[in-house]
Parts: structure tokens; C-alpha cells; sequence
């Protein structure tokens, strides 16, 4: 019988990398809801979104630590926002041996489909200590408006 060694770190990563998988899966029908529908490319890195509603907006806030705001492009095509990026690795240390190495470079892309009813000629953004904010207003037809129905 052979034994083999086992690696915590690597397991874990494993682990969560499929479970991750799986709920992203299980959220994406969310997004079709909502009308969000997101498609992200095999990136080395894959920026993690959150997506808000209210009345007036939606606020789509992206994490991208470690990333200059110059190497970020945010643009709207065909009813889909865009963001596009690159995190540039350090400068290499020839003279540095790496006992670990978990931080990622590369290019990245984040694609959402809009729901209908955004104005995208008032889209602004905002990037703040790591964290995109895209503010989306709604147009008027799209802010939820109550109709009071009278019970008989």
C-alpha cells in the first residue's frame, strides 16, 4: 500500500473552486430574472460583482484589488456592459524563491446583458479603493410604480 501525502491547501482550493462553480450556476438563473444575464471568458482572474436595484438605479460594484485605474475599460455594447481589464504582476524578483504563490495575473472581461429600461447615456462610474461602481439609471418607465387596487 502506497501512501500518499496530503495537501490541505490544495484540497480546499479545490473545493472551493466547485463549489463556487456550483453556486454560480445555481445564481445565474437569478440574473435572468432580474434581467442581469452574465457571461464571463476563462480569465486568469475573474472579478466578483455585486448587483443592487432601487428605485431611481442599478449599481453593479466590482471588486478589482490590485488593479490601476488606467488598466480598467468599461464601455456598453449592443445593450450589454462591458468591463474589461488587466492586473499587472510586480516587477519579477530573479533573486526571490517562492515557497507559495496564490495571487493571479492577467487580462480579465465581465459581461452583463441590461435589462430593458436603463439610460445609457447617464451611466456613470466610480473607482474607489479596489471597487468599481457603474450606477445604471433607470429610464421612467422602468421605476416600479404602486397602483393601489381597491378590494370589493
Amino acid at each position: 500500500m502506497s501512501l500518499i501525502k496530503w495537501k490541505p491547501a490544495e484540497t480546499q482550493l479545490r473545493f472551493r473552486g466547485e463549489f463556487d462553480k456550483l453556486f454560480d450556476r445555481l445564481f445565474n438563473s437569478f440574473y435572468k430574472d432580474t434581467g442581469f444575464n452574465e457571461t464571463s471568458d476563462l480569465f486568469p482572474i475573474n472579478p466578483r460583482a455585486d448587483i443592487e436595484e432601487s428605485d431611481k438605479e442599478y449599481l453593479v460594484s466590482v471588486e478589482l484589488p490590485g488593479i490601476d485605474k488606467k488598466d480598467i475599460k468599461l464601455q456598453l455594447e449592443d445593450n450589454r456592459l462591458v468591463i474589461k481589464g488587466e492586473k499587472k504582476q510586480e516587477k519579477e524578483k530573479k533573486e526571490a524563491n517562492y515557497i507559495s504563490c496564490e495571487r493571479s495575473y492577467g487580462s480579465f472581461q465581465r459581461i452583463f446583458d441590461l435589462p430593458s429600461g436603463v439610460k445609457t447615456n447617464e451611466v456613470d462610474a466610480e473607482f474607489k479603493d479596489g471597487i468599481l461602481s457603474i450606477k445604471l439609471p433607470k429610464t421612467e418607465e422602468s421605476k416600479r410604480k404602486e397602483i393601489p387596487i381597491k378590494i370589493k
